[in-house]
């Protein structure tokens, strides 16, 4: 099955480029919006949705490629997709100054809208909890 690149681009109301690394880059800021559990064991982030007393689902992903203060790239462990990955880059705002959060990711030909959501649902979830 063929894989479709998708790109998302969403503003940031913060001009702080620590605040945006660190919500992109490590376990304490992914487990406020992109997941309910991030742990980290220096070559592999591991993802946790839902309690582990009870029906959850665990991935981990490979760190690709990391340039500080600028972006992460990961690989889904069990991705069968060699050539995919997901990417978090940070880039500031030439216009308000703000960070914007550049998010590429792959979906299987059929299921991009249903990624889009997802991604969608995760920056809600972003705003909600950090104010961004």
């Amino acid at each position: 099955m063929e894989t479709k690149k998708i790109s998302i681009e969403r503003e940031l109301r913060s001009k702080s480029a620590n605040i945006i690394w660190s919500l992109m880059s490590t376990p304490e800021g992914l487990s406020k919006w992109l997941a309910d559990e991030v742990a980290f064991d220096g070559s592999l982030f591991t993802f946790t949705w839902g309690n582990a007393w009870s029906h959850h689902e665990t991935r981990t992903a490979a760190v690709l490629e990391k340039k500080n203060r600028e972006y992460i790239r990961l690989r889904w462990s069990e991705d069968e997709y060699r050539d995919t990955y997901i990417e978090l880059r940070m880039m500031k705002s030439d216009i308000t100054g703000d960070y914007v959060l550049m998010i590429t990711d792959f979906a299987p030909d059929g299921d991009t809208d249903t990624l889009e959501d997802i991604w969608d649902a995760n920056m809600e979830t972003l705003r909600r909890s950090t104010g961004l």
